[in-house]
């Protein structure tokens, strides 16, 4: 109880910081998952789940709300264990068991966090994955680096091995900005380089995979070329790091949407902040043409944007299915045709 209530601490502590205003979910059903969805990747159907448990401890990020899905207080292992045996019973799960490739295992935090994440639950969880999805090939679990220890990687990574078909182990971290200032001084990441490529060095030696994600336009006071051009040197920068390491990394490129209760929904409001237009996120992913690295596209605002604050308009829903073709393909000449207007 202790560890639940210095955890608590600390979310309030980043939510006051960073002048967030949103509600924590504390009526959810713990019995219950906070999300999922299925998406289509080159490595095929790829099962997104977020558990619902206590929040980010972190909880500074300037334009996120994402923990306004999960609680304020701490979620014990039993929920934990009875989220995992109900999402294995729904009906939707169980129908495509056989098909998943993929499972990226979420909290809106980092579920190596054993204080936010039941260490028992997550085992427990392996365990299932092992037992009801035999074609699993991937998983990706999401954690902010200062959680990931190699020690419990190589446990876990035995574990998946244990599965009918052999199955990888995938770290996603939030990087939000490549630009050290805007990820940090204005977005509030707490993420330098050095930490970074410290756990990339760590994932390599064992042969883990790597996610990245980030978010396009992620604060006020950047033009949509600046929001561009930081996506294109995150590419490079990363293209070099995977090189020269031999690690398999994914770039999750989220455009900003903006989130309610927090500063970019204030500077939104004042006229101040617009989000990226869908052609400039293809201007900015195209960059990833053959480079050693794979991009994926997301396009859901998760129905935590303020009105009028997503970045799906109806003048662009005609780009939504040839991204997430290209989501499935890799195929860059589907940006191209999205960077230019219809019929040209």
């Amino acid at each position: 109880m202790r560890e639940s209530n210095a955890v608590k601490r600390q979310i309030v502590y980043g939510n006051t910081k960073a002048g967030k205003t949103y509600n924590f979910n504390q009526d959810h059903d713990p019995s219950q998952i906070a999300q999922m969805w299925f998406q289509n990747s080159p490595e095929g159907l790829v099962l997104f789940v977020v558990f619902y448990t206590q929040a980010c401890r972190w909880s500074r990020c300037l334009g996120c709300n994402l923990p306004s899905k999960v609680s304020q207080e701490h979620v014990d292992y039993k929920s934990l264990i009875q989220q995992v045996d109900n999402l294995f019973a729904d009906p939707e799960v169980q129908k495509h068991l056989k098909d998943v490739k993929k499972v990226i295992i979420s909290n809106n935090g980092s579920v190596l966090d054993e204080d936010t994440f039941s260490s028992t639950a997550l085992m427990y969880l392996v365990a299932r994955l092992n037992q009801f999805m035999p074609n699993l090939s991937m998983v990706c679990m999401e954690s902010r680096p200062e959680y990931v220890e190699v020690a419990e990687l190589e446990f876990i990574s035995r574990a998946l091995a244990e599965g009918d078909t052999p199955t990888g182990l995938e770290i996603a971290i939030g990087f939000e900005a490549f630009d050290d200032h805007i990820r940090n001084d204005v977005f509030d990441k707490g993420l330098t380089l050095k930490a970074f490529e410290s756990l990339a060095e760590k994932l390599a030696k064992y042969n883990f995979s790597l996610k990245c994600y980030f978010m396009q336009k992620p604060v006020p006071g950047i033009s949509d070329d600046e929001a561009v051009t930081d996506i294109h040197k995150a590419i490079d920068y990363l293209s070099r790091v995977s090189a020269e390491l031999g690690t398999t990394i994914n770039i999750h490129l989220n455009p900003t949407y903006v989130a309610t209760g927090t500063a970019l929904a204030t500077a939104f409001t004042a006229g101040d902040y617009l989000p990226p237009r869908l052609e400039d996120v293809a201007r900015a992913a195209v960059a990833g043409r053959g480079k050693p690295l794979s991009i994926f596209i997301g396009l859901s605002d998760e129905g935590l944007a303020v009105p009028g604050g997503s970045f799906l308009r109806p003048e662009n829903q005609w780009m939504v299915d040839p991204m997430e073709e290209f989501n499935r393909t890799q195929n860059f000449d589907i940006l191209e045709t999205i960077t230019r207007p219809p019929g040209k």
